[in-house]
């Protein structure tokens, strides 16, 4: 319910106001605000607690409500990305969810999702591309309400891995570390940076499978990751303890694609191929919807 609006009294015509209107306007303030911030206390607390109603497919032949669908993009990219298959999910009546990832630190981005993740009732089916599969691997740890994790061209780190390691598995090699362009921001110092893709290089690197305007807009568009998260050591994996799926991209310029087959093997993943670039969602979103409608069966 909205709260009932309040009447401010008009400001007198001269240039100073009478002081009593002056020092009315603090406990108005006040007042304006207290309503906001007491609808946000309750709407998190009621969000991180069980839901009361079943959600969608509940009570018509299915045991249990359907998971949310938590989609986490990763370097280089924003939510966007996510549009196609996030249209699907929804035409067959899954509430998907993308947030903004921040790209800031495995630790911190990690964090993030977790606290984010306690805002969104029920069952969770958790999704990273990229980057976004490290952050999923390390924010759904201990988290008994996240059912399954889906990796599309993602990182599944085991502990102490870092995403720069994780690129030489399986004998692969990644190219993407020399094609980096370096731009400071506060407090970076000369030890850190944020790292684009060389727009030059990133539609072979990327979006080898995109039209080439899409992928000049990517390029321009990307939101950069902070250059320390390459080499910074994941956490325990949550892959250890929940059913994951993997979605191999073989023709992905960024994770080399051995290094995905010995993520996917490692985490005793059940494994789809995808003759795709590295931004498999969406060039095959209907391949990578179906891998993510699969885990939600479970």
């Amino acid at each position: 319910m909205k709260p009932e609006p309040h009447t401010e009294p008009r400001p007198e015509t001269s240039a100073t106001p009478r002081p009593e209107v002056r020092h009315a306007r603090r406990p108005l303030l006040a007042a304006a605000l207290a309503a906001p911030l007491a609808a946000f206390g309750a709407g998190t607390s009621a969000a991180a607690a069980p839901a009361a109603a079943p959600a969608a497919g509940a009570g018509r032949g299915e045991p249990h409500a359907r998971p949310t669908i938590v989609l986490v993009h990763g370097a280089f990219a924003d939510a966007s990305g996510w549009g196609a298959v996030i249209e699907r999910l929804h035409r067959r009546g899954y509430t998907a969810i993308a947030p903004a990832n921040p790209l800031r630190g495995l630790a911190s981005d990690a964090e993030y999702l977790r606290t984010f993740l306690s805002t969104v009732p029920g069952p969770v089916v958790l999704v990273g591309h990229s980057y976004g599969g490290a952050v999923i691997t390390n924010a759904a740890t201990g988290n008994p309400d996240v059912t399954a994790l889906v990796y599309a061209a993602a990182y599944g780190l085991d502990e102490g891995e870092s995403v720069g390691a994780a690129n030489g598995l399986g004998g692969g090699h990644s190219d993407v570390v020399d094609n980096l362009v370096l731009r400071p921001f506060p407090g970076s110092g000369k030890q850190d940076a944020d790292a684009y893709v060389d727009p030059a290089q990133f539609r072979r690197i990327f979006a080898g499978d995109l039209p080439e305007e899409q992928a000049a807009v990517l390029a321009a568009t990307q939101r950069p990751g902070v250059l320390s998260s390459l080499i910074e050591p994941s956490g325990t994996p949550a892959w250890k303890d929940i059913p994951s799926f993997y979605v191999v991209a073989t023709r992905d310029g960024l994770i080399p694609v051995p290094a995905q087959f010995a993520m996917a093997e490692r985490m005793g993943a059940r494994t789809t191929k995808v003759r795709s670039s590295h931004v498999v969602m969406m060039s095959h979103p209907d391949e990578v919807t179906a891998v993510i409608r699969d885990a939600a069966g479970r």
